[in-house]
C-alpha cells in the first residue's frame, strides 16, 4: 500500500493505531480542566476521547460508589439494561465475557411496541416497567445505561419505589433541551449510585464510554495503561 502525504513527512505512526491512542491520551491530558481521581480519570478521559470534547471533564458527574458498584455489578454477571438500540450496539460485549451479563434493550420488542399502542402509555415507559418485570431479584446486580432519552430515566425513576430494592448503578446521560436536566437532577438524588452529565450536553456516546470504561476496569488481570494514568 502507498502511503503518501504527511505520511511520507515523519507522521508515520498515524499508521499505528496503538501510538494513535497513546498520542490522543496524552493530549487529552493536557486539554482537561479538571483534575479527577483514579480511577474516575480513566473513565473521564474515556468519554473525552470518544466525544472529542474536553468540556466532559467539569460536565460529568461520578457518585463515589458508581464505579465499584458497576465493577461487582459486573463481576456477579449482572443484567445490563439500555433505552435505545444505539447504547446497546455500543456496548463492549468482549469485556463482558468472562462474567456472562446481558445486554437487553426493550423499546422495540413487539410486546412492549404493542403494549404501548393498546394503552396509550408512552413506548420507553412500558419498556422501563418490563425491563423491571423481567430483572425480578436480579434488579440488585443490574446496571442501567441510559443515554439518549431523559424520558426512559424519569420512567425508571418513577417506578423504582414500587421495587424492594434498586440497580447497582445507573449511568444517566440523556441528551436534550427538554427534560434531560431534569432528569439527570432526578437521578442525582435517587441515592442510587450514579454517573451523570450536567446539563443538556450527553447522549448515546457519552453512556456507552462510561459504561465501557467500567467494564474495562473490572477485568481480573486489567492493568491502566500509562497513558490512562
Amino acid at each position: 500500500m502507498t502511503r503518501g502525504g504527511p505520511f511520507d513527512q515523519g507522521e508515520g505512526k498515524l499508521w499505528d493505531p496503538v501510538e494513535i491512542e497513546k498520542r490522543s491520551f496524552e493530549i487529552i491530558e493536557g486539554l482537561m480542566s479538571k483534575e479527577w481521581p483514579w480511577p474516575e480519570k480513566a473513565l473521564v478521559k474515556r468519554v473525552i476521547h470518544a466525544t472529542g470534547d474536553p468540556e466532559y471533564a467539569g460536565l460529568l458527574e461520578i457518585h463515589p460508589e458508581a464505579i465499584p458498584a458497576g465493577q461487582e455489578a459486573l463481576r456477579r454477571g449482572g443484567p445490563i439494561i439500555t433505552d435505545v438500540k444505539m447504547v446497546q450496539a455500543g456496548l463492549n460485549r468482549k469485556n463482558l465475557e468472562p462474567y456472562g451479563c446481558k445486554i437487553s434493550c426493550f423499546i422495540d420488542e413487539p410486546a412492549i411496541v404493542n403494549l404501548a399502542k393498546e394503552s396509550g402509555i408512552i413506548s420507553l415507559l412500558v419498556a422501563m416497567d418490563w425491563a423491571l418485570q423481567q430483572l425480578g431479584e436480579r434488579l440488585a446486580d443490574s446496571v442501567f445505561v441510559i443515554g439518549n432519552a431523559p424520558t426512559a430515566l424519569f420512567a425508571l425513576l418513577a417506578l423504582l419505589p414500587e421495587k424492594d430494592t434498586r440497580p447497582a448503578l445507573v449511568i444517566g446521560t440523556p441528551v436534550g433541551f427538554v427534560g434531560a436536566s431534569e432528569a439527570k437532577e432526578a437521578l442525582r438524588s435517587s441515592g442510587i449510585p450514579y454517573i451523570i452529565t450536567r446539563g443538556v450536553k450527553g447522549g448515546s456516546a457519552v453512556a456507552v464510554a462510561c459504561f465501557n470504561a467500567i467494564s474495562g476496569l473490572s477485568g481480573p488481570a486489567w492493568q491502566p495503561n500509562n497513558h490512562e494514568r
